[in-house]
């Protein structure tokens, strides 16, 4: 089975909340997570008249084909009252297919790798938390997070905040 990574993300009411409920409303669609990196609280980026978002990469396994888990991600977005007025707004919920496994998908309502994710912090610091050996052309996470502008934006809020079962 593929690894497959999703980042997770909320800014608005109990943003800790919306994250654990993203978790189990993925569970009950197929989606199992295996492994959950630390929370992170993080500054917005895009549109920043809005409040600090808690940001965290989950390590997912699923039977589901990536449109098929694009579905189920855009469901429980949808369940979790994610509202798409601002572009890079304020938000319930956002969950992001980053990886799957090395499968490159480019079309137009989905882009595996995650088009952005090399380019944020908020991203790559939890992932490098749960999955320190993926590398981009053959370098590690942690020498391309060691580039990133918003890398200091990016504090660690809360370990051991998801129970995986």
């Amino acid at each position: 089975m593929k690894d497959i990574f999703l980042s997770i993300g909320s800014n608005m009411g109990d943003r800790e909340e919306y994250l654990r409920n993203a978790l189990m409303k993925l569970s009950e669609n197929s989606v199992i997570t295996e492994k959950v990196s630390p929370i992170y609280e993080t500054e917005p980026v895009g549109y920043k008249d809005q409040g600090k978002f808690l940001n965290a990469v989950a390590k997912v396994k699923t039977e589901l084909k990536p449109h098929e888990l694009l579905k189920v991600v855009n469901s429980v977005e949808k369940e979790l009252k994610r509202e798409r007025t601002v572009r890079w707004g304020p938000r319930t919920i956002d969950i992001d297919i980053l990886l799957y496994g090395d499968l490159v998908v480019d079309d137009d309502d989905l882009k595996i790798p995650h088009e952005r994710m090399w380019e944020r912090a908020f991203v790559l610091i939890p992932l490098n938390d749960i999955a320190p050996y993926i590398t981009k052309d053959g370098e590690k996470l942690s020498r391309i997070i060691e580039r990133l502008p918003d890398r200091e934006g990016v504090k660690l809020l809360k370990r051991d905040w998801y129970k995986v079962v």
